[in-house]
């Protein structure tokens, strides 16, 4: 009873004497015993507002988060997470912002800060593909949690997770499987028809089909195996593809937009009124709709007549890299320069720069 009674005693002291900002470590309490006093760290509070006058400034790294870039603006990939935050991978790095009002969240510190692709897998981690090697972020630190650089090669242009929740990951000089948990390099395949993997996606029976320099390649998704090849494609090179809502697979080349049967591998029809037009993005949206970017500007596309039935304008650079439609009720554009967002409630044939990710400044409020 006396040894609680003077532990509490030397509890109240360390209050009166004003060591309430202070961690206690309490060893056995005796006559001769000590109060070892380690200090906390202070935590950074960050206000989601301006401060008022007369009131210091915001912490250095929440101004660095929401000054605009300086250098090289193309947005190279785009990614609307599960919680609905759009990460955006450019040259200048990779940042995460909220889409329904534009707001800078987080700017991720990487040691190489050219970003090839970004995916998410099945737990949320996500996963950055840069031209140094392949990074995975926890989105709750915003820390480095896992880094491979044992891939065919370490400039990494596309990524894509399979339905056993797998990461492929597309270099220039073949293909990779990682395992997300631990992030070690499960298999390769080196010798990739056509070299480059520019692109990647699933078919809807789950394989994977791989955009390269000389066209398609299909890989079996279990084995890592090349399954069927399409080296007869208008364009030769595919840069980009997407899984349709009808099941079918659309890739873009240099010369157009295709549509192609996944089970087959037949190319069922080159898009005509876009047949000559440089295709880098695409990307279809809740209502089926296809956005097109090319090096001429966004479309958008009726897939089942091929007719384009919009195309926006205002943006930051004709030249179009990435898409992320039904992202804050909103079509996210990644272009050469900069970032830009179109408003599919109203005047959806304009685009509106985001300042803090673009070489055109734009004041205007989200809307």
């Amino acid at each position: 009873m006396a040894k609680v009674f003077r532990y509490a005693r030397a509890l109240m002291g360390a209050a009166l004497l004003g060591l309430g900002g202070w961690g206690l470590a309490l060893g056995e309490i005796g006559p001769q015993a000590a109060i070892a006093q380690t200090p906390e760290p202070e935590a950074v509070d960050y206000p989601p507002e301006a401060p008022p006058p007369g009131v210091e400034p915001l912490p250095p790294e929440r101004r660095r988060m929401e000054q605009p870039q300086t250098g090289d603006y193309r947005i190279s990939a785009l990614l609307r997470a599960f919680n609905g935050n759009l990460w955006i991978g450019s040259w200048e790095g990779v940042a995460r912002i909220d889409p329904n009002t534009g707001r800078t969240i987080a700017r991720i510190s990487l040691p190489n800060t050219i970003i090839g692709a970004i995916a998410q897998d099945k737990v949320g981690r996500i996963w950055v593909g840069t031209y140094e090697g392949l990074m995975r972020v926890d989105p709750r630190t915003n820390e480095i949690t896992a880094q491979n650089f044992f891939l065919p090669s370490n400039r990494i242009l596309s990524l894509q997770l399979d339905q056993r929740g797998y990461l492929w990951v597309g270099t220039d000089r073949g293909i990779a499987l990682i395992s997300p948990d631990q992030g070690l390099l499960m298999t390769t395949l080196r010798k990739l028809p056509g070299v480059s993997a520019n692109a990647l996606s699933l078919d809807r029976d789950g394989q994977l089909w791989v955009g390269t320099l000389e066209g398609l390649v299909q890989v079996n998704s279990a084995s890592g195996f090349a399954m069927k090849r399409i080296a007869e494609v208008p364009g030769t090179t595919v840069q980009t593809l997407a899984l349709g809502p009808r099941g079918s697979l659309w890739a873009g080349t240099p010369e157009g937009l295709l549509e192609i049967d996944s089970r087959n591998g037949r190319i069922l029809r080159s898009v005509t009124q876009l047949r000559g037009r440089n295709v880098k993005s695409i990307a279809f949206d809740r209502v089926g709709s296809i956005w097109v970017g090319t090096d001429g500007g966004l479309l958008r596309v009726n897939p089942y007549n091929g007719a384009i039935v919009g195309e926006v304008s205002n943006l930051p650079s004709r030249e179009i890299l990435s898409i992320s439609p039904d992202t804050g009720n909103k079509v996210w554009v990644g272009t050469r320069e900069g970032l830009a967002w179109i408003s599919t409630s109203q005047d959806i044939g304009r685009a509106r720069p985001l300042a803090a990710f673009s070489r055109e400044a734009d004041s205007s409020m989200m809307e």
